[in-house]
């Protein structure tokens, strides 16, 4: 039986947007207890996404008498707002944050790590998605509690395939063949997926297809995104670029291409799939069939979710919860394993296509919370489930993908440097030689000396 998302009780919190956050102190007895307050940042600071954080800490606040002070601040703010904090001895107790930033605190002292590795004991590590663990383990310490995240898929229609006489695809060059036939058989774009120069849309493609294809930037801190199986993936990425026929995408044209019609497949983050069904008024789907059928995508769209079964490598995002050093460990501990457990179908559900949950369920049913995530209304309104649009197996499928979640040098002393590629569009600034005729060979060591001068600035 499916639901959709509704918030468990109707109070809400109102959101603090000052720094002067309450300074925390660890509880020590029930009635202590009680009287504490719990300070939350998350970046998920729609009014929407804010209200049901809000009604989610409200439950915590009935059911232990620990208050809640959400707090909207986004990723970049958290970084300079965290360490001014801290100087000050000034922090919040809990952060909602991305893997990347996770590094980077832990480098700096400013995660009480240990406070973090003892709620995922509590919960049983054992529960968790493997590679969200991985990605917040540094130097074989866990340093914050893996929550939710978003791979990218890719989105295809079934019809156009079929049209065009072509299987789907397995693997990156089985992808670059079917797009490259698409191409010439229907004369429509094969692939849609960020490929402008210099912008974040080509950071994100590059890294998504070149890591699908088996490139590591970096490996124990040399730089290898000159070998051989990185040219490899830059040829492809380029026979990928050359199946548009309307040039350079970004993130907002190749979902355009795709929603209207104009291209059979999509690399696109999860967040794609309640727009697919026209629950998304900001993004409608503008396909000539969807006039009559506004569910005509959705029903013709089927998802590739891992493009090697066997080396599966996913590009997406990781949220997590930290604690920062000098917070109120124990209210802090209590309300990120609530969170995790007992409020945790709702934390999903503030935005079910974009917080795929990286704790699959409980020891005693593995699949308890990945089940529960099919079952969520997806888009503004919640009003219908994936499972409704997309059949019992695409749950499956999107659980295959969050467990092969990844990004480069994740869990690593090289996730910084890799951070900093991403975060200053390196590669991205490289990837024009490509296009303009310069061999795979040629650019992969161009882009080799560009991570290395950010390397070296460490």
């Amino acid at each position: 039986m499916t639901h959709t998302f509704r918030p468990r009780i109707a109070a809400s919190i109102a959101a603090v947007a000052v720094l002067g956050l309450l300074a925390g102190c660890t509880g020590g007895t029930a009635e202590e207890t009680t009287e504490q307050t719990v300070t939350f940042w998350t970046p998920q600071a729609t009014p929407e996404r804010l209200a049901a954080q809000e009604d989610i800490a409200a439950a915590f606040t009935e059911e232990t008498g620990i208050e809640v002070e959400v707090v909207a601040m986004a990723g970049a703010d958290q970084d300079q707002a965290l360490v001014t904090g801290a100087a000050s001895g000034d922090v919040p107790d809990v952060i909602l944050h991305a893997s990347t930033q996770t590094g980077a605190w832990t480098s700096q002292g400013l995660l009480d790590t240990e406070a973090a590795a003892a709620v995922v004991d509590t919960l049983g590590q054992e529960t968790f998605n493997e590679h969200a663990i991985e990605a917040v383990t540094l130097d074989d310490q866990i340093s914050a509690v893996p929550s939710d995240g978003w791979t990218h898929v890719i989105a295809y229609r079934t019809d156009l395939l079929e049209q065009a006489g072509v299987e789907v695809p397995t693997s990156v060059t089985e992808l670059a063949e079917v797009a490259t036939t698409i191409k010439s058989e229907l004369g429509i774009t094969g692939l849609a997926f960020g490929t402008q120069a210099g912008t974040a849309s080509a950071t994100e493609g590059i890294q998504s297809i070149f890591q699908a294809a088996g490139c590591d930037l970096v490996v124990d801190g040399e730089v290898t995104i000159d070998s051989a199986e990185c040219t490899e993936a830059a040829e492809l990425f380029l026979t990928l670029r050359n199946s548009s026929v309307a040039g350079d995408f970004d993130v907002t044209s190749a979902r355009a291409a795709y929603m209207n019609g104009d291209a059979a497949m999509l690399l696109f983050s999860t967040h794609i799939l309640d727009e697919l069904a026209g629950l998304d008024e900001a993004t409608p789907a503008t396909c000539a069939e969807c006039v009559d059928s506004p569910t005509f995508l959705a029903d013709n769209t089927q998802f590739v979710t891992v493009l090697d079964e066997e080396n599966p490598a996913q590009y997406g995002a990781i949220l997590s919860y930290g604690i920062p050093t000098g917070a109120n460990v124990e209210g802090a501990q209590q309300y990120i394993e609530y969170v995790m457990s007992n409020g945790y179908v709702d934390t999903l559900g503030v935005a079910t296509e974009g917080r795929i949950p990286l704790r699959n369920g409980m020891a005693d049913n593995p699949t308890e919370f990945i089940d529960a995530w099919g079952a969520l209304g997806i888009g503004p309104a919640h009003e219908r489930t994936s499972v409704d649009l997309y059949g019992e197996e695409f749950v499956g499928g999107m659980a295959e993908g969050i467990n092969a979640v990844y990004l480069w040098g994740m869990g690593t002393d090289d996730a910084t440097l890799a951070g900093l590629v991403a975060s200053q569009g390196v590669l991205a600034g490289q990837i024009e030689q490509l296009y303009n005729g310069a061999a795979a060979e040629d650019v992969t060591s161009a882009m080799k000396a560009a991570v290395e001068e950010v390397q070296a600035s460490l």
